[in-house]
């Protein structure tokens, strides 16, 4: 009986966080559009935009875990990003981070995923380092800076990311 009333108060308290939130920016966004109707209408707009670009993202990793979920089983993760994985997981790591879009924070629930079915840290360290890499900006850097420079940027990048992988790795005991 003791559990089920932990069980009950947990889910209560889970609820209540859940939705305090949203009722509160209500309550602001009310208040200020009764103060202050166009600056709370600017304001809602603002927050909406930022919303949305949150919602992309964080959507599109969501779709990755369910795919994740359903054909990936523990044993291929550690096989792709285990400990062992050696070269193998290096690349596909270092390659996953610079194509990556969006907010890093986005990628934060894949990662957990991924390392609950046991993949190496240093990899997501890599993963996370890599993502400094934008083959989108390359042309961009390339007209400022040079071939070269843009050429031996990238490669200390996708290096440096693979030396801070380890580093992570090492430190976190993998």
């Amino acid at each position: 009986m003791n559990k089920e009333k932990s069980k009950s108060i947990t889910w209560k308290k889970r609820t209540i966080r859940l939705i305090l939130f949203p009722v509160l920016m209500l309550i602001v966004y009310g208040f200020l559009f009764a103060v202050l109707p166009e600056k709370a209408i600017a304001a809602f707009k603002s927050s909406g935009k930022v919303f949305l670009n949150i919602t992309i993202p964080l959507g599109f990793v969501f779709i990755l875990l369910v795919i994740f979920n359903l054909f990936l089983n523990p044993a291929h993760i550690v096989k792709l990003f285990g400990k062992k994985s050696g070269i193998k997981g290096i690349i596909l790591s270092s390659t996953a981070g610079i194509i990556s879009m969006g907010p890093v924070y986005a990628w934060y629930p894949l990662l957990r995923e991924l390392r609950k079915k046991g993949a190496a840290n240093y990899l997501m360290a890599i993963f996370i380092n890599s993502r400094a890499v934008k083959p989108f900006l390359l042309p961009v850097m390339i007209s400022y800076f040079g071939v070269r420079y843009v050429i031996v940027l990238t490669v200390v990048t996708v290096t440096g990311t693979i030396v801070a992988g380890y580093i992570t790795g090492v430190l976190s005991g993998d």
